[in-house]
Order: structure tokens, then C-alpha cells, then sequence
């Protein structure tokens, strides 16, 4: 895997770092180890939860604008379209996702932490879409996970602005879910991301699925995934397991899914 792109597992915590110094700004060598990154967490046994984190200086502030101001729209597409296929496959990791947000999460940044299914923050993290200052708008999911996140008009407003929402105000509005002292950010998501490792990893698989792809078509259309997925779970061992702990009145004891 590309240096500025490291995964580490630990108690089955998978911890994506990036390591781009400074601010780990968003290039093609960066873009590349998060395929990497992505595609080995979904797919390892022995991770049961993801922890997204930039270090303690910056989550990630942004695309390599220097890479980027003498781009032709036809140099543009393929950049664009491999950052948005990355930030997909991060999305789809198929089990519970944190991003430990430190310093800076703006442009590529926050369209990477909106790909995780939770978002803690520092208490002087700054969060934005600050493309607009720039010409051009968020092209990696920001005009997309963004209003659905916090609502179109919220989203409106910072992608309009361009400007930066702090912590508090970020979690006020549902950007994040949580803040912490800065030193504390990364050790409450892996403590948080242990507790979702040690749970039920294929109910917590399907949860997700249904949640995520439910939320892109109409009521019924996900009722009809979310049986699915209910019925499936049957032939599992979380189901099997969580079921006999609670007629034994007993603690579930969780086996990797």
C-alpha cells in the first residue's frame, strides 16, 4: 500500500490513516491507498470496525489545488470520477465506520468523512465545502451526502458560503455526532469502534445495507430489502447466538460475521 495511506488493525479496529503531510491533501497517490485501504478492511476477517483518521494536525483539507487549477474539463473527468469511486467503496465497507475528525475536514476532506456512518470531532475541528471559493462546486459527494446529512437547506448554505462550521456548530446541526477534546477524538472512536467489533457483525452488515441503499428509493422499495435482509440473517450465527443468550437470560458472546 502507498505510504501516505497506512491500515493498521488492532483488537478488530481497522484504523485508515492518511499521511500526506501537511494537511493531507487529496492527490492521486492518496486517492490510490484509500482503494487499497477500503477494499482490504471490507474484506478482512478479523476487522469488525473502521476508525478514518488524518493524524492529529488535519483529517484532510481538501484536493491538491496545485494539482488541480490547469486542469481541462477533460483532464477533470477521470480524476473526479476515480476520487468518487473511491469514497464509494468506503461507504460500502460493509461494517460500522467512524472518522475521527482533527483540525480540518474541508472539500475531498469532508466528502471523505461523510462517507463513514459517524463522525467525531475535535473541539476546534473545522468542517466545510469551501469549493465554491475556488469556482468550482464539491464534485466527490458533497452536493449529494451532504443535504442529505443535514438537510438541502443547511447544505445550501455552506456550499453556497463556502465557509467553515465549527465543532459545536457542526454538531448542532447534525454534521457530526460527537465532540471531544482533540487528544481524546481518536481514542473514543476506536473505543467506540470496539464496541461495534465485538457486536453482531452480520446484523450490523445488514443494518447498514438496509439503512443506506433503503434511503435511496421510495418506502416500499426498502421495506422490501429490509425483509429481505431480516429473513437472511436467520442463517447466521449472530441470530442464532443472540436469541439463545436471551431465552438462557445470558450475555451474547458474539463471533465474527
Amino acid at each position: 500500500m502507498d505510504e501516505v495511506v497506512k491500515l493498521e488493525v488492532e483488537e478488530g479496529v481497522a484504523t485508515i490513516r492518511l499521511d500526506r503531510p501537511p494537511m493531507n491533501a487529496i492527490d492521486g497517490a492518496l486517492t490510490a491507498g484509500l482503494r487499497v485501504a477500503a477494499v482490504e478492511a471490507a474484506q478482512r476477517d478479523d476487522v469488525g470496525a473502521v476508525v478514518l483518521y488524518g493524524g492529529e494536525r488535519a483529517f484532510a483539507a481538501g484536493a491538491d489545488i496545485g494539482m488541480m487549477a490547469e486542469l481541462s474539463p477533460e483532464r477533470a473527468k477521470p480524476i473526479i470520477t476515480e476520487l468518487q469511486d473511491v469514497l464509494n467503496l468506503v461507504e460500502e465497507i460493509p461494517k460500522v465506520t467512524i472518522a475521527a475528525i482533527t483540525g480540518y475536514a474541508l472539500g475531498g476532506g469532508l466528502e471523505l468523512a461523510l462517507c463513514a456512518d459517524f463522525r467525531y470531532a475535535a473541539e476546534d475541528a473545522k468542517l466545510g465545502q469551501p469549493e465554491i471559493q475556488l469556482g468550482v462546486v464539491p464534485g466527490a459527494g458533497g452536493t449529494q451526502r451532504l443535504p442529505r446529512l443535514v438537510g438541502p437547506a443547511r447544505a445550501k448554505e455552506l456550499i453556497y458560503s463556502g465557509r467553515h462550521a465549527g465543532a459545536e456548530e457542526s454538531l448542532r446541526i447534525g454534521l457530526v455526532e460527537a465532540v471531544f477534546p482533540a487528544a481524546e477524538v481518536y481514542g473514543r472512536a476506536v473505543e467506540a469502534a470496539r464496541r461495534f467489533a465485538a457486536g453482531p457483525r452480520s446484523a450490523l452488515r445488514a443494518a447498514k445495507i438496509a439503512i443506506d441503499w433503503g434511503a435511496r428509493g421510495d418506502v416500499r422499495t426498502g421495506l422490501v430489502l429490509e425483509r429481505e435482509l431480516f429473513c437472511d440473517l436467520f442463517s447466521t450465527g449472530d441470530q442464532k447466538e443472540g436469541m439463545r443468550a436471551f431465552l438462557e437470560k445470558r450475555k451474547p458472546s458474539f463471533g465474527p460475521g
